[in-house]
């Protein structure tokens, strides 16, 4: 009777050993599931004012871009780039004294972030009549997130226009300059109504074993070739 009693208890013992380790496989597995990559982006939408100039003019920046790293092959680096992203930007301007809104599109090509910051470019593909004739350009914008908007936003968006950009020559007129993917200034203009999202992560490394920079023009060395500034 002891015998069969103790038997009996060896094989509950057994069976709940058993369970406890597959269920915690399970949870082991699917907290492995669970774990899916980040991608950097940057989401919303806001007014902002100009610093350095006042008017009664309404600018506006509303953002739906993407970290999509190593999807735009280029010719000399056919895994493309680890700040590669994708999405779309709105532009909107509202001008007081010519009574009219003024809106551009354009395609998200990169996107590059820190923790609460975000520099992004987009090529322009669509203008609204009467608007600036930018379509083919590509523009740099950058963001800053404050946090939780409530009572006042303390975002900050910064872009590569009105002056920011600019080709400064001897005694002639300044013009812009070709702005290059993720390139922009600071984000210096604060936000006065909406607000951003930014979700920073980390650059990806790149896919197989060689060096992006392996694979650019001979003019760039390999990145783990060069020598810090001031250094032999």
């Amino acid at each position: 009777m002891t015998s069969l009693l103790q038997r009996r208890t060896v094989a509950v013992l057994a069976a709940l050993a058993t369970g406890l380790a597959l269920s915690g496989a399970a949870v082991a597995d699917s907290g492995h599931r669970e774990e899916k990559p980040v991608r950097a982006s940057v989401v919303g939408s806001a007014e902002f004012v100009l610093p350095y100039y006042k008017d009664n003019d309404i600018r506006s920046f509303t953002f739906d871009a993407h970290g999509a790293p190593y999807s735009r092959p280029l010719p000399t680096i056919p895994t493309g780039l680890p700040t590669d992203a994708q999405g779309t930007i709105t532009i909107s301007h509202y001008s007081a004294e010519r009574n009219i809104t003024y809106t551009s599109k354009g395609s998200v090509d990169c996107l590059v972030t820190g923790p609460r910051t975000a520099t992004l470019t987009a090529v322009i593909t669509e203008v609204s009549p009467g608007g600036p004739p930018t379509v083919g350009h590509r523009v740099g914008l950058s963001v800053y997130d404050g946090g939780r908007d409530e009572a006042r936003s303390a975002d900050r968006v910064g872009f590569s226009w009105n002056g920011v950009n600019l080709l400064p020559d001897g005694d002639t007129h300044p013009e812009e300059a070709p702005v290059g993917t993720c390139m922009a200034p600071a984000p210096y203009a604060p936000v006065t109504r909406g607000g951003y999202t930014v979700t920073h992560a980390e650059l990806p490394p790149t896919p197989g074993s060689e060096d992006v920079a392996d694979r650019m023009s001979g003019r760039v060395m390999p990145l783990s070739s060069r020598a810090a500034p001031g250094g032999e």
